[in-house]
């Protein structure tokens, strides 16, 4: 199966909600992110589409990483993400941009019927559901 590189982020409200994002013409909820581009760090693609996608101004030493992951991909039917997942300071207001139809905040420990791409269901809600998300990472 054919893999695509991306980065994604975790960011959090004062409430403890996830910010996530549904692109354009589809309708499944992600981490903000993309793909990285040629020569790119993997830090230095999500501040880069953060700012593109939402407006927010992050640095690379802002990001805790979490880890890496491989899910199938969310919109792009055969094939998988290979992905770097990072957590970041929310940075300012949100404003869906770019690609971004919609930006939501939700609470992952009970997300409803909302649809979640495959990386959120599979690694990142089970790593929320133990509240790991709460800490710094290292901790």
């Amino acid at each position: 199966m054919p893999t695509i590189r991306i980065v994604a982020a975790v960011i959090r409200d004062t409430e403890g909600r996830w910010l996530l994002v549904r692109k354009r013409g589809t309708s499944v909820f992600m981490q903000p992110g993309g793909k990285l581009e040629p020569g790119e760090t993997a830090a230095g693609a999500l501040v880069r589409e953060l700012a593109e996608e939402l407006g927010l101004r992050v640095r690379t030493d802002q990001l805790g990483y979490v880890g890496r992951f491989t899910a199938p991909a969310a919109n792009e039917a055969g094939f998988t993400v290979d992905a770097d997942v990072f957590t970041a300071p929310l940075g300012g207001p949100v404003e869906p941009l770019a690609e971004i139809e919609e930006a939501r905040w939700v609470e992952l420990t009970q997300p409803g019927d909302l649809p979640l791409a495959p990386l959120l269901r599979e690694h990142l809600l089970p790593w929320a559901r133990t509240g790991a998300d709460r800490h710094p990472i290292g901790s």
